[in-house]
């Protein structure tokens, strides 16, 4: 992907660098110079300096080519601009933004753009996003270790037993909403055309869950 970063703070600079390694093409925005110091020696992304709203800095950015957006300055007025200007401006698919101030979130929700708090749990929590963003999480626990998420199973699992998609100590099947009805599943309960499931699921075994999900349904 490429993923355009608005802040190169103690977050911004650990998610580009996160990113950097994987392999993804990251450019990293900063309306100071000098914030460039907290990336490691030898990172391959770009780091452009300027605010994060600005047109020109988003053009030279390019953000016309971007699938991802995410706004980490400790500004919330700021992540706010940025963000909006990526989504209705620009229509980057994934915009993604830190929320300082709790009493704020509601306006980037209303905006539709999800937000994430605290720094450690901030990366980690935008790099699962960013990588996984059909499953999308419902409630984390912790510092995010456990995931409740939801997703249709694919129509390719109609007629397995739910129950088989549990992994020990990584992915557990708790509930399931069958034409607009919730149950929570019995060992013999099948899969059904257009079940919404709930899983529990370890954040280390996203990938797992995803992986099976996109073979399933053949992609």
């Amino acid at each position: 992907m490429r993923v355009i970063i608005v802040g190169c703070g103690r977050v911004g600079a650990r998610l580009a660098a996160q990113l950097a390694v994987e392999g993804h093409d990251v450019r990293i925005v900063d309306r100071s110079a000098k914030a460039h110091r907290l990336l490691p020696a030898g990172f391959p992304g770009r780091f452009h300096e300027g605010n994060g709203f600005s047109r020109t800095v988003l053009a030279v950015a390019g953000i016309e080519h971007a699938d991802a957006f995410v706004a980490v300055t400790s500004t919330d007025s700021s992540n706010i601009v940025s963000v909006r200007t990526a989504k209705e401006t620009y229509r980057v698919p994934l915009v993604l933004a830190r929320v300082c101030d709790p009493a704020r979130a509601d306006i980037y929700r209303e905006l539709g753009i999800p937000t994430v708090a605290s720094v450690r749990w901030t990366v980690h929590r935008i790099h699962q996003m960013l990588l996984h963003r059909h499953l999308t999480p419902e409630l984390s626990f912790g510092n995010g270790e456990t995931l409740l998420l939801r997703s249709e199973l694919p129509a390719y699992l109609t007629g397995r037993r739910l129950t088989e998609f549990d992994v020990d100590g990584e992915i557990r099947v708790v509930e399931v909403t069958r034409a607009g009805r919730s149950l929570v599943p019995a060992h013999h309960t099948p899969a059904e055309p257009g079940d919404l499931v709930t899983f529990a699921v370890a954040a280390t075994a996203l990938g797992r869950l995803r992986g099976f999900l996109d073979k399933e349904l053949g992609t």
